[in-house]
Parts: C-alpha cells; sequence; structure tokens
C-alpha cells in the first residue's frame, strides 16, 4: 500500500473548530466524489482535539510550550494500492486533482502543512 499522509494547519483567521467543520463536512464528500477517477482506497481524517494530555506530552518532550513544536490541526490520510494507482494520469483524475487542490487553498496554509508519500509497512494489526 502506498500512503499519503499530510499534516494540516489552517489557514490564518480561521478558527480550529471551523477548520475542522469545513475539513469534515465540506472537503471530505468533495474527496468522496473524486475517490474513483483517483483510485483513492482508503481516505481517514485525524482531528486534532484540545486534550490536556497533549500539553503535557509536549511540556514532558521540549520542557515548554513554547519549545514544543506547533501542533498540527488534523492530519489526513490517504491509501492506494500501488503507485501506478497514485500516478493515475487520466483526463478525469487531473480534474479530480485540481479540484481537490482548489478546494484545499480554502482552508489549508500550505506552506505550514507538510505531506509525504510512504509504504506501508503493518508491524501488527
Amino acid at each position: 500500500m502506498i500512503k499519503i499522509t499530510f499534516c494540516l494547519t489552517r489557514k490564518p483567521g480561521m478558527s480550529r473548530a471551523d477548520f475542522q467543520d469545513y475539513w469534515f463536512n465540506s472537503h471530505a464528500p468533495l474527496v468522496a466524489t473524486h475517490r474513483a477517477a483517483l483510485r483513492i482506497k482508503r481516505y481517514v481524517q485525524l482531528h486534532t482535539g484540545d486534550f490536556a494530555m497533549t500539553d503535557a506530552v509536549r511540556i514532558a518532550r521540549a520542557g515548554s510550550l513554547e519549545a514544543a513544536p506547533a501542533i498540527y490541526d488534523g492530519v489526513a490520510q490517504l491509501w492506494w494500492e500501488s503507485l501506478d494507482d497514485l500516478m493515475t494520469d487520466t483526463p478525469e483524475a487531473r480534474e479530480a486533482g485540481r479540484a481537490l487542490l482548489e478546494d484545499e487553498a480554502k482552508f489549508i496554509d500550505f506552506a505550514k502543512s507538510p505531506l509525504w508519500f510512504g509504504e506501508e509497512k503493518v508491524i501488527f494489526g
């Protein structure tokens, strides 16, 4: 399996609640409409919550909240069966990619949202 992991930071001026609402209720259905054209096998959103445990772990690891790395507003994970599926180059796939990128620009700060491709290596489960 090939996976994209996309660590998301919201656009400046957008609240985390508004970001996560748009991402889940507007963007996710858009991804679903394009899943066949893009050959996406699975799409998961991990929404950052306001958990006291998060700050405790950040302090323990970095010494203070100020020294800790920024928290992402969420993480998107998408799976493909193969690199060939991920690299699908059809008119429908190009249009789907354009539509998703255009929508992502409405709520994601791309400069602060790294993404990477990887090959999934299951250890257990």
